[in-house]
């Protein structure tokens, strides 16, 4: 079923607004990709600066000691589309991708990890802790969409890595089309990546921390293959709700595509943007959905058919 429902402007003027996360009060804490920084946006649609991390912020979750976990894809190029800019390779002032921990409290920004062993994170992009558990508890699972370049491209994966900083494990690899969105179902017990470049949604069983069962044959890192996107669909940021249902933000169509645990789509909503990359569930019943429109720089809500998922120490 297609929808095109109306929306319902919160904030605009934002620099392409990613990883949305509901604030204690209402509001909503989103990552500004192009400008560097953290902000939160309250429901009257007024804005302050949370933190300036730099680089590229992109996925963002709070974590069990009350601190906000940023994935920094390190900083991206940008390229002019119509009014606006979008996302085009890497930063000219590129130097490492890394996993920080904010205070939104006074914007201390803390780095957390940067590399798996010898090998540096090259573009970390969302991310989703395990509830308390599940086979995965104690840490965060996140993606890391790689960097592109004019003639050659850095790979990414799916990786596990403790909340206080002592351990990493580079879970699946690689993605060749790049791992962005990510999420666990209800139970912790399956772990969801978008790949962009292919329109794919994997899914694995989750093990335990950083331990992922993996299929032989035909996929590079061992997922089994969810669904996949026609028409050249690409995929972004995604959430889960309380069914289990992963909503996934697919690009150039303009949509967010509600997919099954059973991989059937079951659900379309399309929105006035080619980029809508991301979107949280709030209010008291979490049937408000807050949908980053990235490309014209806008936070917007509406009414969803279900609830979202309530995340761990959100």
């Amino acid at each position: 079923m297609t929808r095109a429902d109306a929306t319902t402007l919160v904030a605009s003027g934002l620099g392409f607004p990613e990883g949305p996360v509901m604030m204690p009060g209402g509001g909503v804490a989103v990552v500004e990709v192009r400008t560097g920084t953290v902000t939160e946006v309250a429901p009257d649609g007024t804005t302050r600066l949370l933190a300036r991390p730099g680089g590229g912020p992109n996925g963002l979750a709070w974590g069990p000691d009350r601190m906000l976990y940023l994935c920094n894809n390190g900083g991206l190029g940008w390229a002019p589309e119509g009014d606006s800019f979008r996302p085009h390779g890497q930063a000219p002032d590129y130097e490492i991708g890394r996993i920080e921990r904010i205070d939104p409290d006074t914007g201390e920004v803390t780095p957390l990890y940067d590399r798996v062993g010898d090998e540096p994170l090259k573009g970390p992009n969302d991310i989703v802790f395990a509830p308390d558990g599940s086979p995965s508890a104690g840490g965060f699972w996140f993606s890391d969409l790689g960097k592109n370049r004019p003639r050659d491209r850095d790979f990414g994966g799916v990786y596990w890595a403790a909340s206080d900083g002592s351990e990493i494990v580079e879970a699946a690899f690689p993605v060749p089309g790049g791992a962005n969105g990510i999420g666990l179902s209800p139970d912790g017990a399956v772990l969801y990546v978008a790949e962009t470049e292919t329109g794919r949604l994997w899914a694995w069983q989750v093990e335990g921390p950083g331990q992922l069962a993996k299929e032989r044959w035909p996929s590079p890192h061992g997922g089994r293959l969810l669904c996949q996107l026609a028409h050249g669909r690409r995929l972004d940021s995604l959430a889960v709700t309380a069914e289990g249902n992963v909503v996934v933000g697919t690009l150039v169509a303009g949509e967010l595509t509600t997919i099954s645990p059973a991989g059937e789509i079951v659900d379309i909503l399309t929105l006035p943007d080619p980029l809508p990359t991301n979107v949280c569930f709030g209010g008291d019943d979490m049937r408000t959905a807050y949908i980053t429109l990235s490309l014209t720089g806008q936070l917007v809500a509406m009414r969803w058919p279900e609830p979202g998922l309530v995340l761990p120490f959100g």
